[in-house]
């Protein structure tokens, strides 16, 4: 199954990296049209067992991947190109 990342929540507090502040990830699964917020470590979880997880605009899709911080906190990162649009940093907050 793959889903569409559609927004983020953040948590308050400081982090070395801006992704670690992402708490829950707001998911689309296009072709059911069904939609639920996960928290990030089940997000995580699902990508490594195999989920795909995208994020689209209408300049392109890219998928996310798992990244691991300094410290060991597990996060959604997409790859880094020209377009901002598809970064989940850039997602609108839910």
């Amino acid at each position: 199954m793959a889903v569409r990342i559609v927004a983020v929540r953040k948590s308050g507090g400081y982090h070395q990296n801006p992704h670690e502040a992402i708490s829950h990830y707001k998911w689309l699964d296009e072709a059911s049209g069904e939609s639920k917020i996960a928290d990030r470590a089940s997000m995580v979880k699902w990508v490594e067992d195999g989920g795909n997880a995208y994020v689209k605009s209408a300049e392109g899709t890219v998928n996310c991947y798992v990244n691991q911080s300094s410290v060991g906190t597990k996060f959604l990162e997409t790859r880094a190109d020209s377009r901002s649009s598809n970064n989940l940093l850039n997602l609108p907050e839910s």
